[in-house]
């Protein structure tokens, strides 16, 4: 069931991968993960069970890209595509933050902006080590 390739970042995908079913999960059953994350002073009229549920899909999508890339992290385009999966999510907390001011850097977002932020780094410094496998 793991995969099986050397090194930690497949094992860090799998587990990111978890958690974004766990985001997919909340934002189908909920809207309270919308309203927890987008809290800055323009989201009240923004945030609504339709992006909710539109942000869940998104994520399901980040879950299956970044699976895939756990088990075939050798693969110079599934790598490519798990990378821009953070790449995109951290540029998408940094507009919302600092352009449509839809979130606040604090305790609800610093924790996914890190794992965003360090995870492209970590795959862009790593990219010739696991696509040349």
């Amino acid at each position: 069931l793991l995969p099986q390739h050397h090194g930690v970042l497949p094992y860090w995908l799998l587990l990111t991968s978890a958690a974004s079913l766990f985001h997919t999960v909340a934002c189908f059953t909920s809207n309270d993960l919308g309203r927890h994350l987008y809290q800055g002073p323009a989201a009240a009229s923004q945030t609504t069970p339709l992006s909710t549920r539109l942000f869940g899909t998104w994520t399901f999508l980040a879950f299956v890209i970044r699976t895939c890339a756990a088990y075939q992290i050798g693969s110079k385009d599934v790598y490519a595509l798990a990378l821009s999966t953070y790449a995109i999510v951290l540029a998408h907390f940094c507009t919302e933050c600092w352009v449509y001011r839809t979130m606040v850097m604090g305790r609800e977002l610093v924790p996914s902006f890190a794992i965003a932020s360090m995870t492209t780094l970590w795959m862009l410094v790593q990219w010739e080590y696991y696509t040349a496998l």
